[in-house]
């Protein structure tokens, strides 16, 4: 089986290929130029996005510094997804975010992990799953979300949270490990922080 197989398909790799390594340094070196952009330059920020990622929608913005182990070539954006300063993505292989997603500040989505056997992490093997976040989630800051995770769609998840399982859609959840606190339900449209009443007219 080809090495980029392996990469994508959850066995264990050595990520230390030299064929892989020459292609995501030309990712890295991509996600550097990337960085260096001054906050005026939209237009160009947008463009350089179309190129690094393996897809972008429409009217999504990254705050800089971003940070990506493959510049964001195995990333898969939706349409209108903000994210905040030090969003890093170990996008080892895919990542998937739907449309309409926030990110807070220094959120990390991690697809790669190691074998607990140490006599594999000191021959440098890694493994790979997918993460999936679903239409119109915030992820607050801090969050980490770990290998293989799925978020459905309109989540909320807490600051500082570690998210370890799967969550359904339609929740809030917070901790570490991350767990479900409630279903968000009609009072989340009549208050949207504390006892601060929403305009029904925005709604």
């Amino acid at each position: 089986m080809d090495i980029r197989e392996k990469q994508h398909s959850g066995l264990l790799y050595l990520p230390g290929d030299a064929s892989l390594q020459r292609e995501q340094l030309q990712c890295l070196d991509r996600l550097f130029a990337f960085n260096q952009l001054r906050p005026s330059q939209l237009e160009e920020k947008a463009a350089m996005l179309k190129e690094m990622f393996a897809e972008v929608g429409e009217d999504c913005y990254i705050e800089l510094p971003f940070h990506a182990d493959w510049g964001g070539r195995h990333v898969h954006f939706g349409k209108n997804i903000y994210a905040n300063f030090n969003l890093t993505l170990v996008d080892d292989t895919h990542i998937y975010v739907g449309d309409y997603t926030q990110f807070g500040p220094n959120v990390v989505l991690a697809t790669a992990g190691h074998p607990i056997a140490p006599e594999l992490r000191e021959q440098g093997y890694q493994y790979n799953a997918p993460i999936r976040v679903g239409r119109n989630c915030w992820l607050g800051a801090n969050v980490v979300v770990v290998p293989g995770v799925t978020i459905g769609d309109n989540v909320v998840v807490g600051a500082g949270s570690v998210v370890t399982r799967d969550l359904p859609d339609n929740v809030v959840a917070v901790g570490n490990p991350c767990k479900i606190l409630r279903e968000a339900d009609g009072r989340d449209r009549e208050y949207y922080f504390q006892n601060r009443t929403i305009d029904p007219s925005l709604l």
